[in-house]
């Protein structure tokens, strides 16, 4: 079994959603989070990632959805976890296998050596944080629009997906490509997908068997019970 997490299931740690009438696009200019763009206005765009990134992600932690997957992958039940989101915060929960499809914002690259390095050990008060070797702006370590999928996330989520007999679909809206391939692979490969969303996605009226409307934080630890009863 495998599950593939979306920005749903980070809601409920306060990190709000990037799309949508309350998501962060309606605060932020996504041109930010453009590579392009960063390259040529990197002091500009740190200005709002430490924001947004830093200041205010980085006070979440894992809620009881978060858990309940550690839980499931120290039991043997859950292989591994695909995830779009770059909060960290399967790992902080103890999972283990987590293939981050978008990268991970608790790490930092320099886009010229390609030194990386740690937010917890990087000061991002004073300005964007820079390279020590070459003083060059370091990027967050995810995925800005313009850029590619890093292509061990891409083999490792694929071949999952390609594996499981099992899908979890948890807090994706299913709208951000090529990320939303991934569950669409494993139901050609014949898994059978049981969806945790608390609204329909679109997953769920074109690859979804069985969809458990509801939070994740609620249903993913009821559903670890009712496997513990068996």
């Amino acid at each position: 079994m495998m599950a593939f997490t979306g920005a749903g299931i980070s809601v409920e740690s306060g990190i709000p959603p990037f799309r949508g009438a309350t998501g962060l696009w309606s605060k932020y200019d996504p041109k930010v989070l453009d590579i392009s763009y960063f390259l040529d206005h990197g002091e500009d765009c740190w200005k709002f990632i430490r924001e947004i990134f830093y200041d205010f992600f980085g006070k979440a932690k894992p809620n009881s959805a978060h858990f309940a997957l550690a839980e499931m992958e120290k039991a043997g039940l859950l292989q591994a976890i695909v995830t779009q989101n770059i909060d960290n915060l399967h790992q902080m929960a103890g999972s283990k296998n987590v293939y981050e499809f978008h990268g991970n914002s608790s790490r930092l690259v320099c886009l010229k050596c390609g030194t990386t390095y740690y937010t917890e050990d990087t000061d991002l008060r004073s300005g964007p944080p820079r390279c020590k070797y070459d003083n060059e702006i370091l990027k967050p370590d995810f995925v800005f629009f313009g850029e590619g999928i890093p292509s061990e996330a891409w083999d490792k989520s694929f071949e999952c997906a390609e594996q499981c007999d099992v899908c979890l679909v948890i807090g994706s809206t299913g709208e951000v490509v090529p990320a939303s391939y991934v569950p669409h692979k494993a139901s050609q490969k014949g898994a059978f997908i049981i969806e945790i969303n608390p609204e329909s996605s679109q997953f769920t009226y074109s690859v979804t068997d069985l969809w458990l409307q509801g939070k994740a934080g609620d249903v993913l630890p009821w559903l670890m019970e009712e496997i513990r009863k068996e």
